[in-house]
C-alpha cells in the first residue's frame, strides 16, 4: 500500500466511525472479548497438564489455524494429534509448516511444565508418519515426570509473544548483540542464520515482497486466505481462528460494505490494491533477517524447527524486538518456485532446507491474536 492509500484507508474508517452514532458507534467499538479469553485464562488450571496445554495453545501458528487436537485420557500423558480439518493444502501442500507449529505448541508445553516443576517426555510420530501429508496418527506422546530441572526464563515472555506484521522503524536498526542473542536461543539443533547487512537486507527485502505478491496473485492461494478472513467481532468470537479483520476501522468498513470476502478477491477493487501495497510496505521495512536451516527435512526436523522457531520468537520479545515470519517465499507451489530456489541459494548454500525465514524490526504495539478455548481442543472433553 503506498502511504496515500494507507492513510485513505484510515481515514475512510475513522472518519465512518466518527459519524457513527447510536448503535452503529456501540457495534463497532465492541472487541472479541470471547476469543481473547484464553490468553488471561492460562495457567489457571487445576491439572497440571491442563495448566501447561492452556499455555501451549497461545503458540503461533501458520495462518492461526490451531491444527492441534490433545487427547487426556491416560493419567501424566498428554497425546497430541493434528486437526486434519485445519489443514492449508495450497500454501502447504506437504503440511510442512502445519508441522512446525505443532512443534511451537509443544515447546511452550514444556516451558509451561517446567513452571510446574515437570519434565516432558516427547516421543514424536509413535506409529510413524508420511512425509507427503499428515494424518490421522498421533504427532507425539507426551509424558509428564517430577524434574529437578530449573524453570526456563524465556517462559515469562509467552503471554507477551506477539507477531508483529506492522511497518518497522526504518530509522532504527536491531544492534547487533540483540541479534546474538535472539540467534542463541535456539536449543533443538536447527541452524540459525541472521544478518543486518544493508545489501543482503536489502536483497532479501524485494524476495520477500515479491513471494507476498506471488501468493496474493494466485488466485487459489489467495482465496485460502481469504476463506480464512474474520472480519468484526462476531465473526472473530464465533470462529476464534484464521486472519482477524476486527477493531473499530474494519467494523465500520464491514458495515459499510467497504471491506469484505469478495472485494478482496477482486483486483479491481481498492481494498484488494490497498492489502496489496500495504504487504510490500511492510515486508521492505524489515531491519534484519533471521532463518532456519536443518539438513534434512523428516517430520521430526520439522518439529524441532518449530520448537527453536518459538524460542527465538520468545527471545526477541524479551529484546523488545518485533518479528514476523516470512512463510510465503518457503511455500511449495509451482508458481513459487524460483523465489524458493533463490533463497535456498541464498541462505543454505551448503544445503539443506530453509524451515523458517523472518524479518525483524522495531515496530508498534499490537494485541494478541484469538484462540478457541482449551476445552475445544480437548478430544476427551
Amino acid at each position: 500500500m503506498t502511504l496515500s492509500r494507507r492513510k485513505s484507508m484510515a481515514l475512510i474508517g475513522g472518519g465512518v466511525v466518527l459519524a457513527a452514532g447510536g448503535g452503529t458507534a456501540y457495534e463497532v467499538t465492541r472487541k472479541p472479548d470471547a476469543a481473547l479469553a484464553p490468553w488471561a485464562r492460562a495457567g489457571s488450571y487445576d491439572d497440571p497438564r491442563m495448566r501447561a496445554l492452556s499455555y501451549a495453545i497461545l503458540a503461533p501458528n501458520p495462518h492461526n489455524r490451531q491444527p492441534w487436537k490433545v487427547d487426556l485420557s491416560q493419567s501424566d500423558r498428554a497425546v497430541l494429534y493434528v486437526d486434519t480439518d485445519r489443514l492449508l493444502p495450497h500454501t502447504d501442500p506437504f503440511n510442512r509448516q502445519i508441522t512446525i507449529g505443532l512443534g511451537c505448541f509443544l515447546e511452550v508445553m514444556r516451558l509451561a511444565a517446567l513452571e510446574d516443576g515437570l519434565a516432558v517426555d516427547v516421543d514424536l510420530f509413535p506409529d510413524g508418519s508420511d512425509p507427503e501429508a499428515l494424518d490421522a496418527r498421533p504427532v507425539a506422546l507426551c509424558t509428564f515426570t517430577p524434574t529437578t530441572a530449573p524453570p526456563d526464563p524465556l517462559f515469562a515472555q509467552v503471554p507477551h509473544r506477539r507477531t508483529l506484521k506492522e511497518i518497522y522503524d526504518t530509522s532504527r536498526p536491531v544492534p547487533q548483540d540483540v541479534l546474538a542473542r535472539i540467534r542463541r536461543a535456539a536449543r533443538h539443533g536447527t541452524d540459525v542464520g541472521v544478518t543486518d547487512d544493508a545489501a543482503q537486507v536489502a536483497a532479501l527485502r524485494d524476495l520477500s515482497a515479491e513471494a507476498f505478491l506471488i501468493e496474493f496473485r494466485t488466485k487459489r492461494t489467495l482465496k485460502e486466505s481469504v476463506d480464512l478472513f474474520r472480519i468484526g467481532h462476531r465473526e472473530v468470537n464465533a470462529n476464534p481462528d484464521g486472519i482477524d479483520f476486527s477493531g473499530p476501522m474494519f467494523e465500520m468498513l464491514r458495515l459499510t460494505g467497504l471491506f469484505s470476502r469478495e472485494k478482496a478477491m477482486d483486483p479491481e477493487d481498492f481494498s484488494y490494491k490497498s492489502a496489496e501495497d500495504l504487504v510490500v510496505a511492510n515486508v521492505m521495512s524489515g531491519m534484519a533477517h533471521l532463518w532456519q536451516v536443518t539438513a534434512t527435512n523428516t517430520r521430526q526436523d520439522q518439529i524441532r524447527t518449530g520448537q527453536d522457531w518459538v524460542r527465538i520468537n520468545l527471545a526477541a520479545t524479551a529484546e523488545g524486538v518485533g518479528l514476523q515470519p516470512l512463510s510465503q517465499g518457503l511455500q511449495e507451489f509451482p508458481e513459487m518456485a524460483r523465489i524458493y530456489a533463490t533463497l535456498h541459494e541464498t541462505l543454505a548454500p551448503d544445503g539443506g532446507t530453509v524451515q523458517m525465514w523472518c524479518r525483524l524490526g522495531y515496530g508498534p504495539e499490537v494485541p494478541v491474536s484469538p484462540r478457541w478455548p482449551l476445552e475445544a481442543k480437548l478430544m476427551n472433553a
